[in-house]
């Protein structure tokens, strides 16, 4: 699994029909910064709302996810979810002209095949997985559906399906990594039985399903005279089905392709989580309703187990700048040089670590029978990740100096011991103008927060 967070590279534009609401849209990708997810934007209505894709948005799930926000409101995007997943895609504003995204051809192939083309872009953020900290199981027993996500560090997905039917009887589809979504599942298209055409037309839906954006599996005999009605509601000019399998004939692209869809849905509602997951997910006749209320308790969980304002550091992962980077870009050095990696950096926020070992010089003179980091050092420290974030802000850092002006309301709430591992944070709090820069702060061991406060600085060209 990709370590960075990614956002597309330059803006994806595709076109076409809408499955249920019939209407046609174009639909853009565009790049977003690290930490801002997936959120989708109607740019037909007023005031051009935003809607996140937040399982809390999900409204209707009767066959497919609708999310709604702000009063706009997307329909069907389980399979454009699916696509990012796939493409590990963490950041994107999908700008929409209509309702609905569009079916393509019934899977998340073409909105991938569109964003390979533009390319995918890296960013300096480590991705903010979640963790499945135990098993979790969710059980629909009126209709046998069951689904669980058990802890793995990695992400894969098994799906059954089971429609006791005669052409589509049990089926199992599974993806052991995300690398192989794009071959595997990818293609696999939506689906329905015959018997359900003219129902889901009865319901409003499926005004802009085809047979070439959809498999319509036939599991009983039909009549010449049925054939001609379901011809003239797809809007075609004959149907036919030679024996019980697949209207028109349409060929399958893989034996079990309905189960390979039904694994492309998981993936794509599952996204409304809001963070990449780390999970083994096992799910049985699972659907829509199913998917999206396995997600809320997923989704719950996230919320009790993860305080989201402390900095997700993990030290396995290689840092956005190791110390020789820094190096490059700060001019202290020893004994003054007090971070050690920076592990996220974008245009408004930094976050980095200080390892606290006995060895600093300071606690030779510090409190040496009690040795306690040296609150003001506390201070310098995140002083000079607040200096990494200004001198982000221009090309050229190395031509620069950071002088910081003032801090204030600088609270100490813990103390600071060898063997400590300082996190520390800092966000912008107005744009830099002129070189000025205002930060707020704030440090944490563990999940304790120890530190935190206001600090302004200035940038100024060595040359001035």
């Amino acid at each position: 699994m990709k370590i960075y967070q990614q956002t597309v590279k330059n803006a994806v534009t595709v076109s076409g029909i809408g499955l249920h609401t019939g209407v046609v849209s174009t639909m853009t990708f565009m790049p977003a910064k690290p930490n801002s997810g997936i959120k989708f934007q109607r740019i037909d209505l007023e005031g051009k709302p935003i809607v996140a894709a937040d399982v809390d948005n999900v409204v209707d799930t009767s066959r497919g996810t609708s999310i709604e926000e702000n009063g706009a409101r997307i329909n069907t995007v389980e399979h454009v979810l699916a696509a990012l997943v796939g493409l590990e895609i963490d950041n994107a504003l999908i700008q929409i002209d209509g309702p609905e995204p569009p079916i393509m051809d019934g899977s998340s192939r073409q909105f991938m095949d569109a964003i390979l083309k533009e390319g995918i872009e890296e960013q300096n953020a480590q991705r903010n997985f979640f963790e499945v900290p135990e098993s979790i199981f969710f059980q629909d027993k009126a209709k046998d559906i069951e689904l669980a996500a058990l802890p793995l560090d990695d992400y894969r997905v098994t799906v059954m399906v089971d429609y006791n039917s005669s052409v589509l009887g049990s089926q199992h589809a599974s993806l052991n990594s995300l690398a192989d979504f794009y071959t595997e599942i990818s293609d696999s298209r939506t689906f329905c039985f015959l018997h359900e055409v003219e129902q889901l037309y009865k319901q409003n839906l499926i005004k802009g399903g085809d047979i070439s954006n959809a498999i319509v599996i036939v599991d009983r005999a039909v009549q010449e005279g049925e054939l001609d009605h379901l011809a003239e509601l797809l809007k075609k000019p004959k149907i036919e089905v030679k024996k019980e399998g697949i209207l028109n004939n349409v060929e399958l692209r893989h034996k079990n392709e309905p189960a390979r869809h039904k694994l492309l849905d998981v993936l794509g509602d599952l996204a409304l989580v809001g963070r990449p997951l780390k999970a083994q997910i096992l799910a049985a006749r699972t659907g829509h309703a199913s998917n999206v209320a396995f997600a809320k308790k997923l989704k719950r969980l996230m919320e009790e187990t993860t305080q989201t304002n402390i900095p997700q550091y993990d030290p396995k992962l290689p840092p956005v700048l190791d110390i020789n980077k820094i190096a490059k870009i700060l001019p202290h050095r020893y004994p003054f040089l007090l971070i050690d990696k920076i592990f996220h950096l974008d245009d408004q926020q930094v976050a980095g670590v200080k390892n606290v070992t006995f060895n600093e010089p300071f606690f030779q003179g510090h409190f040496p029978g009690n040795p306690v980091m040296p609150g003001v050092l506390q201070v310098e420290a995140m002083a000079q990740i607040g200096g990494i974030l200004a001198l982000n802000s221009v090309p050229d850092p190395e031509n620069y100096w950071t002088y910081f002006l003032g801090i204030d309301n600088f609270k100490f709430r813990k103390m600071v011991f060898p063997g400590d591992t300082l996190v520390m944070r800092l966000e912008l709090l107005a744009p830099i103008r002129r070189g000025f820069v205002k930060m707020k702060g704030a440090a944490y061991v563990g999940n304790t927060l120890v530190c935190e406060g206001i600090m302004t600085a200035v940038i100024v060209r060595k040359d001035a």
